[in-house]
C-alpha cells in the first residue's frame, strides 16, 4: 500500500504553519511533529531535499522515551538510554515522487554528523543531558552515603544510650535492693527485739504467777486462825455472848481472806491467759522474723548479682506481679501490726505484773493490818473501843470533808467542760463555713490546719476533762462507800465488849509473816 502524497515540492520556510512544529530561536532548530513523535532536524538558511528527511520513523517504545526537562533534576528517576537495545527494523515504503522539498540545513555545533538522521529524533543524549545524568548519579551516591553515615551515627548513639540506660537501671535496681535490705534489716531487728522482750516478759510474769500461788497457799493459815477464834468465842456464857468489836474484826478478817483468795485465783487465771497470749504473739513475731531472714538472704543474694555472675539466666515468666503480692505499705503495716500487737501484749503483761505486785503487797499489808487490828482489839478491850470510835469519827470527818471537796471538784469539772462548748462551736463553725469556698479556693492552708488542730485540741481537752470527771465521780462513790463503812463501823463499835485473850491471842501468834503473805517464801 503506498503512502499518501507529501506536500508540494516548493520550499517550506522555517516557522511556517505548514511545518506543525515550534522553532527554537536559540539553536536555529525547528521541531516537527511527524508520525506522533517530535523530531529535531536541521533547519537553517539552506535547503535540503524532502526525500532526504521524510524517512520512515522507528516504532516508539515507552521505556525508551527521552526524559523531559521537568525530570532532568537531581530527583528524576533513572531511565535506560535509548541505545540500551537496538531499535526495530524500519517498515519499507514505496518511492516518493521526484519532487524536491527545500528545508533549512543546520550547520551548528549541535548538528548531526550526517544527513541520514535528519528526518527523525536521534537516539543519542545531548551533552547537557549526559552531564545532568552524571550529576544525578553523583547526587544519589552522595545522598546514599549521607544516609548510611547518619544511620551509623544513630545506631552508635542508640547503642551508647541503651548501654548507659541499662547500666543506670541496674544501678538503680541494686540501690533499691540495698534500700530494701535496710528496711528488712530494720524490721527484722525490731521483731527480734520484740521477741526477746516478750520472752523475758513471759519469764517475769511466770515468776509473778509463782508468787501468786505461794500467796494463795499462805492465806490458808490466817483463815483457819480467824475461824478458830470465832468458834472459841461462841463458847462464851451469857451475857458475854455478844457481837463485840473483836468478833466483828474476826469476821472482817475472815471475809477479807476469802476476798483475797478469790482475787488471787482470778489474778492467777488472768496471768495464765496473758502468758498464753505472750507466747502466741511471740510465735507470730518469730514467723514474721523467719520470713524476714529468708527474704533478707534472697535479696542479699540478688543484690550481689552482676553482669559477670555465673549463676544468672533468663526467666521470662518472672516478669510479672503476683496477684497475692503485697505492697510496700501493706508489707510494712503487717510487721508494724505484729510489733504493735506484741508491744501491746507486752505492755499488758507489764501492767499485769505491776498489778500482781501491788495486789500481793496490798494483800500482805491488809492481812497484817487486819491482824494487828484484831490483836489490838483483843488487847485494848473497852478502853481501846472508845479510842477506836474516836478515830473512826475522825476518819469519817475527813471523808466527809473530802466528799465535799470532791463534789466541788466535780462541779468545777462540769463547768470546765461546759466552757469548752463555745470555743468548739466557733472552731467547727469556721471549718463549716470554710468548706463552702469555691473551686481552687478550697485550699488546705495554714488556717485550715490550725482550725483542725484547734478542734482536736479542744476535743482532747474535753475528753480528758470527761475522763477526769468520771474518775472524780468514781472517787466520790468510793468516798461515799468509805463513809458508809465508817458509819457502820462506828455503830458497831459502840456495842462491842471484851473478848477472851487467852486462847485467841495465843493462837494468833502463828499468824504468817508479811514476806510469806507476799509470796516470797
Amino acid at each position: 500500500m503506498t503512502p499518501p502524497a507529501r506536500h508540494s515540492a516548493r520550499s517550506l520556510p522555517i516557522g511556517s504553519p505548514r511545518c506543525h512544529g515550534n522553532a527554537d530561536p536559540t539553536s536555529g532548530r525547528a521541531g516537527a511533529l511527524i508520525g506522533g513523535c517530535r523530531c529535531r532536524f536541521p533547519c537553517s538558511s539552506g535547503k535540503v531535499a524532502a526525500a532526504d528527511w521524510l524517512l520512515p520513523l522507528p516504532r516508539r517504545r515507552q521505556d525508551a522515551a527521552r526524559p523531559s526537562a521537568a525530570m532532568a533534576g537531581p530527583e528524576a528517576p533513572a531511565r535506560p538510554l535509548l541505545t540500551a537495545e537496538p531499535p526495530p527494523p524500519p517498515v519499507p515504503i514505496s518511492a516518493l515522487p521526484p519532487k524536491v522539498y527545500e528545508a533549512a540545513l543546520k550547520t551548528g555545533p549541535d548538528s548531526s554528523s550526517g544527513l541520514a538522521t535528519a528526518g527523525f529524533r536521534s537516539a543519542k543524549y545531548l551533552p547537557p543531558e549526559w552531564h545532568q545524568s552524571n550529576y544525578c548519579q553523583y547526587h544519589r551516591a552522595f545522598a546514599s552515603c549521607q544516609e548510611a553515615e547518619r544511620n551509623r551515627d544513630e545506631a552508635k548513639e542508640l547503642c551508647e544510650r541503651t548501654a548507659a540506660a541499662a547500666q543506670r537501671a541496674q544501678q538503680d535496681s541494686t540501690a533499691a535492693l540495698g534500700q530494701r535490705l535496710q528496711d528488712i534489716h530494720f524490721w527484722k531487728g525490731e521483731l527480734q527485739k520484740e521477741i526477746e522482750d516478750l520472752d523475758a516478759e513471759t519469764g517475769l510474769l511466770a515468776a509473778q504467777k509463782l508468787r501468786l500461788e505461794r500467796a494463795l497457799d499462805a492465806t490458808e493459815v490466817p483463815y483457819s486462825i480467824a475461824t478458830d477464834n470465832l468458834q472459841c468465842r461462841e463458847r462464851r456464857q451469857p451475857p458475854d455472848l455478844v457481837c463485840d468489836e473483836v468478833e466483828r474484826e474476826l469476821l472482817k478478817e475472815a471475809e477479807l481472806i476469802r476476798n483475797i483468795q478469790e482475787l488471787l485465783k482470778r489474778t492467777l487465771m488472768q496471768a495464765s491467759n496473758q502468758m498464753r497470749l505472750n507466747r502466741d504473739h511471740k510465735e507470730i513475731c518469730e514467723m514474721d522474723w523467719s520470713d524476714k531472714v529468708e527474704t533478707y538472704n534472697i535479696d542479699d543474694k540478688c543484690g550481689r548479682y552482676n553482669n559477670q555472675s555465673t549463676n544468672i539466666q533468663f526467666h521470662p515468666s518472672s516478669v510479672k506481679f503476683e496477684e497475692s503480692a503485697s505492697t510496700p505499705e501493706t508489707w510494712a503495716k503487717f510487721s508494724h501490726d505484729n510489733i504493735y500487737k506484741a508491744e501491746r501484749e507486752k505492755q499488758a503483761s507489764i501492767n499485769l505484773r505491776a498489778l500482781i505486785d501491788n495486789i500481793l503487797h496490798d494483800v500482805s499489808e491488809d492481812l497484817r493490818m487486819q491482824c494487828a487490828a484484831v490483836n489490838e482489839a483483843f488487847a485494848k478491850h473497852l478502853e481501846e473501843l472508845d479510842d477506836t470510835k474516836h478515830k473512826l469519827e475522825h476518819h469519817l470527818k475527813k471523808t466527809l470533808k473530802e466528799i465535799g471537796d470532791q463534789e466541788a471538784n466535780i462541779a468545777a469539772l462540769k463547768q470546765a467542760i461546759k466552757d469548752k462548748e463555745a470555743p468548739m462551736k466557733v472552731a467547727q463553725t469556721r471549718l463549716y463555713d470554710r468548706s463552702f469556698r469555691p473551686n481552687v479556693e478550697l485550699c488546705r492552708d495554714a488556717a485550715q490546719f490550725r482550725l483542725i488542730n484547734e478542734v482536736e485540741e479542744l476535743t482532747e481537752s474535753i475528753e480528758s476533762l470527761k475522763k477526769k470527771l468520771l474518775e472524780a465521780e468514781q472517787s466520790l462513790r468510793n468516798l461515799e462507800d468509805t463513809r458508809m463503812n465508817l458509819e457502820k463501823e462506828i455503830a458497831v463499835k459502840t456495842n462491842s465488849i471484851f473478848i477472851d485473850k487467852q486462847k485467841c491471842l495465843a493462837h494468833r501468834t502463828r499468824y504468817p509473816s508479811t514476806l510469806k503473805l507476799a509470796g516470797y517464801q
